[in-house]
């Protein structure tokens, strides 16, 4: 079997299933080796600002059940996973960034090593930074008008667009969580019903952390499909130019 016909197999596999199979444990090699390979995930510029909280602990994963609403997905959950995004990580990723960068420097930086000093030294700043009355933001938003004018650019504005950021990193974390434990042999369900003030007080997670999604791993039963996989045409969703 082709690879594509590997990874074809695997995205057909993949479904949300909702309730587990009691019977059947999921060995924690699956959940680390599949944390391992979400870690690969492409994200904005390499910042990596996220954090994936395996939930082990029997009380703790008890309680989950009911920030999660009470969701056969969570209940009947052999393992849950909480990925979530870390904003505030991002001058800690930028110094991280340097500090390879760095180590590979012998006398004067090449022209390829000062573009990355520039990059995660002087771009990642402007890009994520905050301050408590916006004057960053301000500053992100004229430069963006005033050089978007002249040339295209990618338009730097004010923390909601940060969130955005992060959080589409995180997602492409969790779908390639999900794709491994499908090609595992056992299913997850990704939750976003659940009480993020609850989750956030019990992972001790700062203000500017938040829940990407919740995902419960098991193995699916058929009562845990909740009937076909429909889905709206290529020809409708997917527009050629």
């Amino acid at each position: 079997m082709s690879l594509a016909q590997s990874f074809d197999e695997i995205v057909h596999k993949r479904r949300s299933n909702r309730k587990y199979d009691p019977n059947v444990e999921v060995p924690n090699e699956v959940i680390q080796k599949s944390l391992e390979r979400a870690i690969l995930s492409p994200n904005s510029s390499n910042m990596q600002l996220w954090e994936f909280y395996w939930i082990q602990d029997p009380i703790l994963k008890e309680q989950f059940t009911d920030f999660c609403l009470g969701q056969n997905a969570a209940k009947t959950a052999k393992h849950l996973v909480v990925f979530v995004t870390r904003q505030d990580y991002w001058k800690k990723r930028v110094q991280w960034h340097l500090d390879i960068i760095k180590k590979d420097i012998n006398g004067e930086p090449t022209t390829a090593q000062q573009r990355l000093l520039n990059y995660y030294g002087k771009l990642m700043p402007l890009a994520y930074g905050t301050d408590q009355f916006g004057f960053l933001s301000f500053i992100r938003r004229t430069l963006s008008s005033i050089v978007g004018a002249a040339r295209p650019m990618m338009r730097l504005k004010g923390r909601a667009d940060q969130r955005v950021t992060v959080h589409k990193s995180c997602a492409l974390a969790a779908q390639t969580f999900m794709l491994s434990i499908a090609a595992e042999g056992f299913e997850s369900c990704p939750m976003e019903g659940f009480d993020a003030v609850r989750v956030k007080k019990a992972l001790n997670l700062p203000e500017m952390a938040e829940i990407n999604m919740i995902i419960s791993v098991g193995k699916g039963t058929e009562a845990g499909i909740w009937g076909e996989r429909h889905r709206v045409p290529f020809e409708e969703v997917v527009i050629i130019k």
